[in-house]
This record gives C-alpha cells, structure tokens and sequence, in this order.
C-alpha cells in the first residue's frame, strides 16, 4: 500500500532534512520531485498541482526556513496537508437512532461489495451489535450464494428469497424481518454492473427511495486508480454516497485513488479492504495513512491488531508459563497462529518506525508455516517436553512434516534460544514482552 509513492518520498526528504540551511530553491527542487511522484502515483493532476501550492506557500516561510531543523518542518507540512487531502479526520457509519440502520452498499462489479458486506457485518457483531445481511443482487445468483456462504461462516443470517423478484420489494421486506427479530443493522448488497448504466442507477435510486438508507456507501476498488474516483463522482452525482469503502487496498502500490477521491467527491473513506480474509477491513484513519506514507510507520493499526488477536487473560496466561520455564512448543504454535492471524508479517513490520528503511530484510511467510508443520507433526508429549527429541524422533517428525532432519533441528534450536531469552526476562535483565516477537 503506498509502496512506490513511500520509497520515493522517502527519498526526497532525505535529501532535504541532510541540508543544515534551506532557501527557497532547494524547497522548489524537493516539490518538483513531490509533484511527480504523486502523478505517477496516479493522483489527479489538478489535485497534485493545489497541493504542491499550498505547501510551497508555508514551506518557504521565515519561520519555516530559518527554524533549527527547517527540512523537518517542511516534511511536517507535507504530512498535514496529506492528512487533509486524504479526509483529515475519521469518519464512521452513523448509527440510526431508531433502528435497525440500514447501509447501502453501492459499486460496480468486481469491486468486491458481497465480500464487504460481510466484513462489515463482522465489524458491527465484534462491537455487540446485531447486524442482518441482505443478498440485494437479483442479476447474480452467484451473489446470493455468496452472501450465503459468507453468513454462515461469520455467522450473520442473510435475508434472501427464491419467490422475490424485484429488489425494492425484497430490501422493504428485509427491515420488516429485522425489526421481527430484533437485528439493529440492515446491510444491502446490491446489484453492480460491468460499467454504469441508466438500468443499474434506476434500480439503486428506487431502492434507496423505498427505505431510505442512514449510509449509502459506494465500493470501489482500489487498484483502478482514477477509474475508481471517476465512478465514484458518477454516484454521488446521480444517486449520492455518503462515503466510500475501498477494496484491495493491499495490492494498490500506488493509492492514487485514496489520495484523490475524498477532494473530487467531498465524500470520505470509511473503510479499507487490506485482504481477502473476512476480518482484514480497516477504519480509514487519514494520519496513519500519511504517516505510512512518509515511512513514519503506523503503531496504532499494530497495537489494535494485536488487541484483537492477543487475549488479555491469554497473555497473562503466557506470562506465568514464561516464569514458571513451562513455554512449550505448543505455546509457541498458539503464538504463530496469533502473529498471522494479524495479516502478512512484512506488513505488520512496516507499521513500526523506521522498519520500511531497512532494505535487504525479507520477510518469509513460507518459514513460518514450515515451522508450525513441524510443530504439527509432534506428539502432545514432545511438544510438552522438548528433551525426549532424539535422533529417531526428529526424523520421524521430518517425515511427517515434509521437510528435512536440518530443518527440524534448526526450529528446534531456535526454540531452545528462545527459552534461554525467557529465562533472562525472568531472572530480571529484561521486562517479559505481552506479545512475544517471534
């Protein structure tokens, strides 16, 4: 995410904060490389070229210029004014007083809608809400099967029916059925097409007249850049969004379209898809975005992810084990489990301070899942105690595993360092970690 845009920012700044003494020329060279990069970061061009003049205007301030550490007072202007640009401040969905709310989901094909609704619907029940699914998209039966799918998994009923034919009629029906059962979120996954059409807007202004939505939300995926603000305009100028949740954020290295879509539709970014998997959506926090940007890391999204994944009664759990020299392998296969859960590692380390300017460091997701086969491939009594793992044993679990005898006795060394670590923690030389770096 921001990928390309980061590096090449990074780069500008290094070269600006090495300067002691600034003028007005070296800030004029730094921005034509700003502007550039944020072009082929596929932002628009209008957008670049007012953003580019009001950073100008306060980085060649006196204040500014003759301060003590001018070429970090410039990166701190260009930090506010990405904030800015990317909404400024969060914005959440607005709850109904009355319920249940009904969000309206919006978007073209592809954009990923049906699998949003369900990651919603995951966000709302983690927060001790209620939320009801409804597969809205009568052109795609595959839809329907899909929000089916995606329900029983996270286990959200999802409102469908096989004799309603007319989506107005079947999302009416739907708040009828959730009022019943006491659902106090009503999320619609509507029809989408391969492009807008008179048909598909008709359709949508029809059910959004019908039930009146708290929120209607367009989804739009990422990695089309400009194409995804274009459409967005197109919504908000013929039914009206509310704000945006953008897809496959994870796989857009550029993020012209988060830096371009909140100053064209004046509509914010509420989510982002940052995976596949159904709890890989994120609130849209515009200063952790222009934090990771500027490679200043995102420690808050961390932290939150760890939370989640990361039981506070488990980790005190953990503690005493550590203390009492009783980790095993098992504890260190519920902690692998944990880590991942969280998302790609690589990912995860980007998000502290500094870890994006260390080149060279590759993170190999393949290794751990290596790891946790081994592990798998243990005993309950070998996993409990490591000391009974002889030469016959370490190949037996090699074999089981699919990998080799060098491969087993490297993990095995690698948890015997490990414990070695716990016990300084222990006897006092460090402070014992809530959630160990493994």
């Amino acid at each position: 995410m921001f990928e390309t845009l980061s590096e090449k920012l990074e780069s500008v700044f290094k070269k600006l904060k090495s300067k002691g003494l600034l003028k007005e020329e070296d800030v004029d060279v730094a921005l034509k490389e700003v502007r550039v990069a944020l072009l082929e970061a596929d932002v628009n061009f209008k957008i670049v070229k007012d953003f580019i003049q009001r950073v100008r205007e306060k980085a060649v301030g006196k204040e500014v210029l003759e301060s003590l550490t001018p070429g970090q007072q410039v990166v701190k202007i260009v930090h506010n004014e990405l904030c800015d640009l990317l909404g400024g401040t969060s914005s959440k969905i607005y709850l109904s007083p009355t319920p249940p709310t009904v969000i309206m989901l919006v978007g073209l094909h592809g954009s990923g809608k049906t699998t949003t609704a369900a990651k919603i619907g995951m966000l709302f029940k983690r927060e001790g809400r209620r939320p009801m699914l409804v597969a809205a998209d009568l052109q795609r039966p595959a839809a329907i099967e899909q929000l089916v799918t995606l329900g029983s998994q996270t286990g959200i009923p999802v409102f469908h029916s096989k004799e309603i034919k007319d989506p107005v009629t079947l999302c009416t029906e739907s708040i009828k059925n959730a009022k019943l059962e006491g659902r106090d979120i009503v999320i619609f996954d509507t029809a989408g097409r391969l492009h807008i059409d008179d048909t598909l807007m008709a359709e949508l202004e029809r059910i959004k007249n019908a039930t009146t939505p708290k929120e209607t939300l367009l989804v739009a995926d990422a990695m089309t850049g400009q194409d995804a603000v274009n459409i967005a305009k197109k919504f908000n100028e013929t039914i009206g969004i509310d704000g945006i949740i953008l897809t496959k954020m994870d796989g857009d290295a550029r993020g012209g379209a988060a830096l371009s879509i909140k100053a064209i539709t004046g509509k914010p970014i509420k989510y982002i898809g940052v995976g596949e998997k159904i709890d890989m959506i994120e609130p849209f926090h515009p200063d952790r975005i222009a934090n990771a940007i500027l490679g200043m890391g995102d420690v808050l999204t961390l932290i939150e992810k760890a939370q989640r994944a990361f039981d506070e009664k488990e980790a005190q759990k953990l503690q005493e084990k550590i203390l009492g020299e009783s980790f095993t392998f098992e504890d260190l296969r519920d902690q692998l489990r944990k880590m991942r859960s969280m998302g790609p590692l690589e990912n995860l380390l980007n998000m502290i301070p500094g870890f994006s300017k260390l080149k060279g460091i590759k993170i190999d997701e393949k290794e751990l899942v290596k790891v946790e086969a081994i592990i798998n491939s243990m005993t309950s009594e070998e996993r409990r105690n490591h000391n009974i793992l002889n030469g016959s044993r370490r190949r037996r679990i090699a074999l089981g595993s699919g990998t080799t005898v060098t491969d087993v006795n490297r993990v095995i060394k690698q948890y015997m360092e490990m414990r070695k670590m716990l016990k300084m923690f222990k006897k006092g030389k460090g402070k014992i970690p809530k959630i160990l770096p493994f």
